[in-house]
């Protein structure tokens, strides 16, 4: 099928297609499918159509896709920038806070790197440590 939200039905839930690259509609379906679970009636299935800027993995050579195709989408509908300008059309932020933001981010990444980096390899014998629920 085109859409996987259309399958919902088979399993007796709502199927709801939202576009993944507006993050207000993604929040907003987010917020009703939880509401909707916390009520007693069970799960939603949110389908977040969006577009992947890189290939599969690393040996994907993306020869599926023009080099255009790819730059428009990063230029005029990536998530994070439409959603920076939302914020800003709103008031809610200016550039310099989105900048602010970017440099938080970007030292968390590069803190989150290096504590990897310090840290003891883990032992074989807990390898499987928390890698199902029934451990957690």
């Amino acid at each position: 099928v085109k859409n996987i939200a259309e399958r919902a039905a088979a399993y007796s839930m709502p199927g709801v297609i939202v576009n993944g690259n507006i993050f207000s509609e993604v929040a907003e379906a987010s917020f009703n499918a939880v509401e909707r679970a916390r009520a007693g009636e069970g799960p939603t299935l949110i389908e977040s159509k969006t577009y992947r800027h890189r290939g599969h993995s690393k040996s994907d050579r993306n020869r599926y896709r023009t080099k255009e195709e790819i730059e428009d989408w990063m230029a005029n509908r990536d998530p994070i920038t439409l959603f920076e300008t939302e914020l800003r059309d709103f008031g809610f932020i200016d550039d310099q806070g989105i900048e602010a933001i970017r440099d938080a981010v970007a030292k968390e990444i590069a803190d989150g790197i290096e504590f990897a980096k310090a840290s003891p390899a883990p032992e074989i014998a807990t390898l499987e440590n928390y890698v199902y629920t029934e451990q957690a």
